[in-house]
């Protein structure tokens, strides 16, 4: 028991480290930002720093860092939140475990006390990576349903007149309210774009890093037509039908689910109640014959 209160500490100390190291080079971040003679806003610090956090993917496993970019916690504050959540949660359960343990009488009684802080350990530290994965799943559905709703926008925006990136421009300046998902990943690129990097790369970037079907095959789309500087209406036309294709039919997949639960539903609770009504008066009518024969 001594020997996991110590790795307890132990395992608390690497997290104030890990605490210290990030808050050390966000703030350095800051000064190499002012030393530039303030040509970054504050709002874009995060933005800019994407590309010195892959530096600090050593400090993540490979799925916790996808699930933080389809969620969309690309900055070093929200990644520094989740890295001390998921140290500092396991740690919390252990510790309560080991003081429920302390106070305990049962516990000299049992062989295997030693597995339950062990299994709160491992608890722990799954909360917060299902946590998120769920999050990012919920927000690659919105993603996708946000495309079918973007790809006629932007055929009437390219009708007009307007370039790929004037036309997404437009999108993030006005789509709060229509595209709040969309919104934020066109945000992110174009902030990138800002900064001298090509739009055709970040739009293939930011595709990679969502893993949504649709929103890889608009983005593809989009830099097919930033490369060729037309012929991507028609694709665009071919790409909304078949998303609304596919929303038809997982729309009569559900029906046919819940058809096939009703159904079991029927059974469960009206079938009884039918056969009550119909077959009621007949036993009644059995039951008071045999009465009358007795």
């Amino acid at each position: 028991m001594n020997a996991l209160i110590m790795s307890s500490l132990l395992l608390l100390a690497a997290a104030a480290l890990l605490l210290s190291l990030a808050i050390r080079r966000k703030i350095a971040l800051r000064h190499a930002v002012g030393r530039l003679g303030g040509g970054l806003k504050a709002s874009n610090l995060d933005t800019f720093s994407h590309r010195a956090l892959r530096s600090d993917s050593k400090y993540f496993d490979s799925e916790a860092l996808q699930l933080l970019n389809q969620l969309g916690w690309r900055s070093a504050r929200q990644r520094t939140i989740f890295l001390i959540v998921q140290i500092t949660l396991p740690l919390a359960l252990l510790l309560v475990v080991l003081l429920v343990q302390s106070f305990s009488d049962q516990q000299s009684n049992s062989n295997l006390s030693w597995l339950i802080p062990i299994f709160a350990l491992g608890v722990g530290y799954l909360i917060p990576k299902r946590v998120i994965a769920k999050a990012a799943k919920s927000r690659q559905e919105r993603l996708a349903v946000e495309v079918s709703t973007m790809i006629p926008l932007l055929r009437m925006l390219f009708e007009v007149g307007m370039t790929v990136e004037q036309a997404l421009r437009v999108l993030t300046d006005g789509g709060e309210k229509i595209l709040p998902e969309m919104r934020r990943e066109l945000k992110h690129v174009l902030l990138r774009v800002d900064a001298g990097l090509d739009l055709g790369r970040e739009l293939r970037e930011a595709a990679f890093l969502m893993q949504v079907d649709e929103l890889s095959d608009c983005f593809t789309i989009l830099e097919q037509l930033l490369q060729q500087g037309g012929g991507g209406m028609s694709s665009l036309l071919s790409l909304k039908e078949l998303l609304d294709d596919r929303r038809m039919t997982t729309l009569q997949e559900r029906v046919s689910k819940m058809s096939a639960k009703m159904s079991i539903v029927m059974m469960v609770f009206l079938f009884p109640a039918l056969l009550i009504v119909l077959a009621g008066p007949g036993f009644i009518a059995i039951i008071q014959a045999l009465g009358e024969m007795g």
